[in-house]
């Protein structure tokens, strides 16, 4: 039955199947994510039946991918700016006033500081 489906989707589906070995899930996880039962997910993977858009995408968020990261697997596709998703970090370090003091010095230059102390 596999070759009723189009090369596309069989590369969907071997990546799904590549990506849930890798991560140490099984076709259950999968259902879990998909929300479906587990004998549907048997049915995908063994190109019984198609997968809905919604389906991938309640996977991708399962494995904690982009959709598309999952289509182009192993490749990580990435926009034209060479950015992905943004990347927000906090960091949080206790220092003495005259340390702190130098450290927004060297981020911020001499002009913000003024502006951070008030």
């Amino acid at each position: 039955m596999k070759e009723d489906y189009t090369p596309f989707y069989q590369t969907v589906i071997e990546n799904i199947k590549t990506i849930m070995k890798l991560k140490g899930l099984f076709q259950v996880d999968l259902a879990e994510y998909a929300e479906i039962d587990e004998s549907v997910m048997s049915k995908i993977l063994r190109y019984q039946t198609t997968m809905s858009l919604d389906k991938l995408s309640k996977i991708a968020s399962g494995f904690q991918m982009r959709e598309i990261d999952i289509i182009s697997y192993p490749d990580i596709l990435v926009a034209s700016d060479g950015s992905r998703d943004p990347i927000e970090a906090i960091l949080q370090i206790k220092l003495r006033k005259d340390k702190k003091d130098q450290v927004l010095r060297l981020i911020f230059g001499d002009n913000n500081i003024e502006i951070l102390n008030k």
